[in-house]
């Protein structure tokens, strides 16, 4: 390990990478772009092409290497070339943080060699995968061995993981964070009304992928049994998701509008113009909900579910807005009409939600704590040695 004594060099390592668009991908940018704005601090970042051959460039200032990949299966890419990458990359850092789950990064971190600092960032458990997890789990928990510390978001995402409890000692919780100021600079338009049929209707707001975990269409299950709303999809999916989600949508006797994906702007008015925003998720691959952040830093109360991860952590029930059962389209359904018709509860939650924001949810405190548990261990390891 070689380290300059005027910067710190941090290893960012992930799947991907912008302009792949995702919530850990997101994270990662943030840190890397932020962190090496600083005079003390110099990132890089590893990580894999979808598929292809690898490639170097520069991104906001960030070197980013896209190890070649051959595809991905079970949601992980295939790439020898990122294992030799990881050993070339980090021979020059002081401390390596790991985005997981991640095996390959898992397993490249282990054949490396590297004993300088090794950081995980904790994001979710595998959660669907059962047959990977079967041969991983060896892999992961000799990882989680490794590993000087272990950064999770929330609480939940510890007590909630049948890996991460066995680690408590190693663990700290920074949750995570958006820029409150760029949100709500944002031009606020008419992005949802311009859509709606109906102009009293309550304008309730879903973003996120199409894909089973997120509980679309318990969400359309729960949809039908509300009255006086409409109801905004922005996302998209396979298309033998997307024609399920259209059937049920056909069922519900209130408007279903499918806006498909939407630009960065154009996004955030959406989450202003809402009057409830819903994350109905189902399973535990729903470890956060960074959108519950996007929804609450503009005054929206959130309708999310119980799950055993941080999402309630994020938006309170009772407070900020209403936690529900995970797939219970009655409950569900029971919680989107009492706001829809209570405009007064809806404006208390929303105020609630918004100061949980400002209080606990601020994007460059999210990143200097970040930096700082990566600069100390890369202190402990230096004096080690």
């Amino acid at each position: 390990m070689t380290s300059d004594a005027k910067k710190l060099h941090i290893l960012q390592v992930n799947k991907a990478y912008y302009p792949h668009i995702g919530g850990i991908e997101s994270l990662v940018r943030v840190f890397s772009r932020e962190l090496q704005k600083r005079d003390d601090t110099e990132v890089r970042v590893l990580v894999c092409q979808e598929k292809g051959k690898g490639k170097m460039e520069v991104v906001e200032d960030v070197p980013v290497c896209y190890a070649a990949s051959l595809g991905t299966y079970f949601s992980c890419p295939l790439s020898f070339s990122f294992l030799r990458k990881f050993r070339q990359m980090a021979k020059w850092a002081d401390v390596i943080e790991i985005h997981v789950p991640f095996p390959l990064a898992d397993l490249a971190c282990l054949l490396s060699g590297y004993r300088g600092a090794v950081v995980i960032a904790w994001h979710s458990d595998v959660v669907r995968q059962k047959t990977l997890l079967r041969f991983y789990k060896p892999l992961l928990m000799r990882f989680l061995r490794r590993a000087d510390a272990i950064i999770a978001a929330t609480p939940g995402h510890i007590t909630g993981s049948p890996f991460l409890s066995q680690f408590r000692d190693k663990c700290q919780v920074i949750p995570y964070g958006i820029d409150v100021a760029a949100y709500r600079a944002v031009k606020r338009l008419p992005v949802l009304r311009q859509r709606q049929q109906q102009p009293e209707a309550v304008r309730m707001l879903f973003v996120g992928r199409f894909v089973y975990y997120k509980g679309i269409e318990v969400l359309l299950q729960a949809f039908r049994m509300v009255a006086g709303c409409e109801l905004f999809l922005v996302g998209h999916g396979t298309p033998e998701m997307e024609s399920k989600l259209h059937a049920l949508a056909n069922q519900c006797p209130g408007a279903v509008h499918f806006l498909g994906n939407l630009p960065e702007e154009t996004l955030r008015a959406a989450f202003a113009d809402c009057d409830v925003f819903v994350l109905p998720s189902v399973a535990n691959s729903e470890a956060f909900g960074i959108v519950q952040l996007e929804a609450m830093v503009y005054g929206k109360p959130v309708i999310n579910t119980a799950l055993s991860t941080g999402a309630p952590y994020v938006s309170l029930d009772g407070e900020t807005g209403l936690t529900v059962p995970p797939g219970d389209a009655a409950a569900l359904a029971k919680a989107m009409q009492k706001l829809a018709d209570d405009p007064a509860l809806r404006k208390q939650y929303g105020a609630a939600a918004a100061r949980r924001v400002e209080t606990n949810f601020v994007e460059q405190d999210m990143v200097m704590r970040v930096r700082d548990t990566l600069a100390e261990w890369a202190e402990r390891r230096r004096n080690e040695t």
